[in-house]
């Protein structure tokens, strides 16, 4: 189930890297590549799964909330987190060009129904 989710974001978005779900502890639950020559989709959310609990932490701190949606933005690639819960994100990878706005839209789409098989 998951992975026809998150294939579904990355069909979505052309040149898509790739899509993740992850838990908070860094393990993986399911992932899609969609461009594999562009690295590990999966080494990269493990390392975000740290910035991701940092930036938790300091939403908290600054009485922002809960983070639900973090952007990552380099000169060659964007990477979206979606927060489904506190044990769980999505992580989606796009090239610098690619549309940020129809990807947000994508994770918003399918967070509901990726929570509700978790």
């Amino acid at each position: 189930m998951f992975w026809a989710l998150l294939s579904e974001v990355v069909a979505g978005i052309d040149g898509a890297i790739g899509a993740v779900l992850m838990g908070a502890d860094g393990l993986p639950v399911d992932q899609v590549v969609g461009d594999p020559s562009r690295g590990d989709i999966e080494a990269m959310a493990m390392e975000l799964s740290v910035v991701l609990r940092e930036i938790r932490k300091a939403a908290v701190q600054l009485g922002a909330g809960q983070a639900e949606e973090v952007m990552i933005r380099g000169a060659s690639m964007t990477t979206l987190i979606r927060v489904l819960n506190d044990e769980y994100f999505v992580a989606l990878a796009l090239p610098a060009e690619a549309s940020v706005g129809k990807g947000r839209y994508l994770l918003r789409r399918v967070a509901p129904r990726l929570r509700e098989n978790l």
